[in-house]
């Protein structure tokens, strides 16, 4: 690398004997003194400004520099200079994630990293603005502790990528005095059988039987909603989920099972009877939806389950006008107040029934891995994370077990060869 300091408070001319001698510039004694120059990878010249005495640190500036291009860890200065949002607003354009998952990710930094650590420039990032950043997100009593973890995971991933791009040396995150917030991780408490079938009874006739499609064979709600003609094998006992419906920007589309994962669950013949018994009721609607984003080519499938205007069921107005009033007629939730609303039941969404189809498979013996199959997570791991503890108790076998072998060993009678 080539490179040099300028002295800008003097300059070089030629003397009466021809040999050139230091003078002062007109700039001499106001602001910064010396410039150390050089050209960088892309061919342009790059400087930064020292004041007077600051001429040995100038050179040592520059000899790093030459180190870092020498060993591949060069990082253009201009290009570290720019902001944590300018460098997210770029990266979020480039994310190769479904929409809506875009779309959140969005809101999540705009809301709580932005404000925070929007303007920082990228080169001046440390652990201690990420554990800062940490810190006010888990006083913040508006921001739950899984919620907040998102948040940080957002902006981990914005530094791992402004990494492999060059701006950020190193990922300040990953540093050992960093953590991510603390999420307490709340056991699942399934439903009991009981009180499925009370808010299945308490729902419309047109929408009971997506509690049976939850609860005997653990769909999502957007995969209910989203559930064709197409997708049922009635000789073969099978259930193929392809599909879901998801809400982009207020608009309803198709698109994959989340994180693409699409899969056969048996199909109980309770389950079975009951989507026939549905079928012959509520014929299947043929709907036509963009394909995972608005602007989407136009895709058609036979729904089973539509709302009252024969058209997709709304989430928000079904939890909202069916799902709620049916959770407080079971006496899972209080009814609603005097201005008609009802408190949150997070824990009581549709999500429910595919905590009892977990429960309900795991007390039977089933194996954590097929679970997870027919769930559709992305890793066993995570199925164990969530339902271990509703697998049935080893305690009693562990301590038959050890009494066994604990056991004294019963004497053995003395033969003819031993007697006197």
């Amino acid at each position: 690398m080539a490179g040099h300091i300028q002295d800008r408070w003097y300059k070089n001319e030629p003397g009466p004997n021809g040999k050139p001698h230091r003078v002062k510039t007109n700039r001499h004694g106001t602001g910064m003194r010396y410039r150390a120059r050089y050209v960088g990878p892309d061919g342009t010249e790059k400087s930064k400004s020292f004041r007077d005495g600051q001429k040995r640190l100038a050179e040592k500036w520059l000899n790093n520099t030459a180190s870092d291009m020498s060993r591949g860890q060069y990082i253009d200065p201009r290009a570290a200079r720019i902001t944590f949002k300018g460098y997210a607003d770029k990266w979020l354009k480039a994310h190769t994630t479904d929409p809506s998952s875009q779309i959140v990710t969005e809101q999540r930094l705009r809301l709580h990293a932005f404000p925070l650590i929007g303007s920082r420039p990228l080169d001046s990032f440390r652990p201690e603005h990420i554990r800062g950043l940490v810190g006010a997100l888990e006083a913040n009593p508006s921001v739950s502790g899984g919620y907040a973890r998102n948040i940080y995971g957002d902006v981990r991933a914005v530094l791992s990528a402004a990494v492999d791009d060059g701006p950020l040396p190193r990922n300040p995150c990953t540093a050992k005095s960093v953590r991510p917030p603390t999420a307490e991780r709340r056991r699942v408490a399934p439903w009991l059988t009981t009180q499925v079938h009370a808010v299945r009874a308490a729902l419309p006739g047109r929408y009971r039987t997506m509690v049976d499609t939850g609860a005997g064979c653990g769909l999502r709600q957007g995969e209910i909603v989203g559930l064709a003609e197409d997708a049922l094998d009635f000789e073969g006992g099978i259930l193929r989920v392809v599909r879901q419906v998801k809400l982009i920007q207020g608009k309803a589309v198709f698109a994959p099972p989340k994180c693409g994962k699409e899969r056969d669950v048996p199909l109980p013949s309770s389950v079975a009877e009951a989507l026939r018994g549905h079928m012959d009721a509520y014929k299947p609607v043929e709907i036509t939806l963009p394909w995972r984003k608005p602007d989407g080519p136009k895709v058609s499938a036979r729904l089973l389950f539509t709302n009252t205007a024969s058209g997709v069921v709304w989430r928000s107005n079904f939890n909202i006008q069916e799902w709620k009033p049916a959770l407080a007629v079971a006496g899972l939730i209080p009814d609603a107040g005097a201005d008609g609303k009802y408190e949150s039941a997070r824990e009581h969404g549709m999500h429910a029934l595919r905590h009892f189809y977990a429960s309900v498979l795991l007390d039977a013996g089933e194996s954590i891995k097929a679970v997870s199959q027919y769930l559709g997570h992305t890793d066993p791991a995570l199925t164990l994370r969530v339902y271990a503890h509703l697998m049935p108790s080893s305690q009693e076998r562990t301590r038959k077990a050890i009494d066994r072998a604990f056991q004294p060993t019963p004497r053995e009678t003395d033969g003819p060869e031993t007697a006197q």
